[in-house]
């Protein structure tokens, strides 16, 4: 960008693969939780299909404590150009909608943040866009974690799971946060659940402790060296 001039020279593109790629539009959506937040959202249709009664993905963000933006996805674009309709949900507790917004995710893993997305996959099918009973939940880390909660919580919901490095013993999670986590443990502590004291609360948000419910396909992926979500918790 040229600031005296106020005009845009191209330079390069970082992916030419995609130039002569018809790719997928991503459209914010706002959806009303059972409760009255707004959620703000985003859904990648596929091209060239009617967005009527398709398959769905919601793909949950990690952190929790992080957010989902508009713009390039390449897990949307690649869901979309299959054929799949994909919602990427900012749920309860994700960052960059006001401290209340936030802080409204405390003590909710498992519960009102699922919530959130079971009305966001809602919404779409009452809108006529996804198959109630083609909708998949997946994600990575929280969501790999909301991937189990989906299977194993609400198990007539969803067709297939897919959990990525996602915590299933909120105990044991918390049991192996390292020593140079230390400092971010308190925040764990407040917004999860306190293990010294609260056993029960935490071992009820687990989806290791509801695992005979579930009863779709599920596919779960883990890395032997991850230093925040351990093996043993994709092991048990």
């Amino acid at each position: 960008y040229h600031r005296p001039e106020k005009k845009l020279q191209f330079l390069f593109t970082a992916r030419p693969d995609l130039m002569d790629k018809q790719l997928a539009k991503m459209s914010p959506v706002h959806i009303t939780t059972r409760d009255g937040l707004t959620l703000h959202c985003y859904l990648t249709l596929p091209e060239g299909v009617e967005a009527k009664n398709l398959p769905i993905v919601l793909d949950v963000h990690g952190g929790p404590w992080a957010r989902d933006n508009w713009g390039y996805n390449p897990e949307a674009q690649w869901l979309a150009n299959r054929g799949y309709a994909c919602m990427h949900v900012n749920f309860r507790g994700s960052t960059g909608f006001g401290k209340t917004f936030l802080h409204a995710g405390d003590r909710e893993w498992g519960a009102k943040m699922h919530d959130d997305l079971l009305d966001a996959l809602n919404w779409a099918v009452e809108q006529g866009i996804a198959d109630p009973k083609r909708a998949a939940i997946y994600g990575g880390s929280y969501g790999g974690y909301a991937a189990l909660v989906g299977a194993a919580f609400t198990p007539e919901v969803f067709a297939c799971s897919i959990d990525v490095v996602g915590p299933s013993n909120l105990l044991t999670l918390m049991a192996s946060i390292p020593p140079y986590w230390e400092p971010i443990k308190r925040i764990f502590v407040n917004r999860v659940g306190n293990p010294e004291t609260e056993e029960a609360f935490l071992v009820e948000r687990s989806p290791l402790f509801k695992a005979e419910n579930i009863v779709c396909p599920m596919l779960i992926a883990q890395g032997a060296n991850d230093p925040r979500v351990k093996q043993a918790e994709s092991e048990q």
